[in-house]
């Protein structure tokens, strides 16, 4: 294979994996940002719970407050009764006490209402603080591993560049161009002609066309697509560099 060709099969090769390494360095950000907002969300609903079930009990409390006031009085009212001096003053005193009575049930319904609602939001409380520990837990696991992969990614990303750098110097300018020509328009600078197609775009070549890149005595692009051809697969780079 020319040496210009097989210089820009691993040049391509570097550049499809510096490609991948840069997305993924791009994404990682992203991926633990749409944790953080998961955890953002599930710790704000976490809150509304709490706040709920703390009014829930200030309720309670309240009406427990109101209970032993409407008892008191009514003990007060059963005194005042004794002393009653008419059956008038007894009736209106007996009035007052089925009165507290009456207030003292509709406080103890309403708690019973509210000792019912507080039950699942209880177990939501305890649930979600269970999850939500988790989740972080998960969150600064990732993080870690997110910026462990960053490194890596980096680091390799570095020694493709320097790769790249020296395979650049050693090309001819005219297969250096074109292959950045063809990878700007293209994405891609190079493919495998198999089977009379080029593997790229698919499209037959002619037969003389194939006879020629065969000879591998010059560069040849596809016919179609533009793109550089070569017949057979590459040697590896590290069997022609040695």
């Amino acid at each position: 294979m020319l040496p210009d060709l097989q210089l820009a099969v691993r040049l391509q090769q570097i550049d499809l994996r510096a490609t991948e390494l840069t997305k993924e360095i791009a994404a990682l950000p992203k991926h633990l940002a749409e944790i953080e907002k998961k955890l953002f969300h599930h710790a704000r609903r976490l809150e509304a719970d709490k706040a709920a079930l703390i009014a829930n009990q200030r309720t309670r409390k309240q009406l427990e407050g109101d209970i032993q006031t409407h008892d008191q009085k009514k003990s007060k009212l059963r005194d005042q009764t004794l002393s009653a001096k008419t059956n008038e003053q007894y009736r209106a005193f007996q009035k007052e006490i089925e009165f507290c009575e009456a207030e003292v049930r509709k406080c103890e319904d309403r708690i019973l209402d509210l000792m019912g609602e507080a039950e699942p939001l209880e177990q939501n409380v305890k649930t979600a603080e269970v999850e939500l520990k988790q989740e972080r837990q998960k969150l600064d696991s990732e993080k870690a591993d997110a910026e462990k992969r960053t490194a890596a990614d980096r680091a390799e990303l570095d020694r493709l560049q320097q790769e790249r750098r020296e395979l650049t110097a050693q090309m001819t300018a005219e297969a250096l161009a074109a292959y950045e020509r063809i990878r700007k328009m293209r994405g891609t600078s190079i493919a495998e002609a198999a089977g009379g197609r080029c593997t790229a775009c698919h499209v037959t070549q002619r037969p003389h066309f194939l006879q020629e890149l065969k000879r591998d005595e010059k560069l040849m692009f596809c016919e179609s697509c533009g793109r550089m051809l070569y017949f057979n697969p590459p040697q590896s780079y590290e069997q022609f560099a040695s």
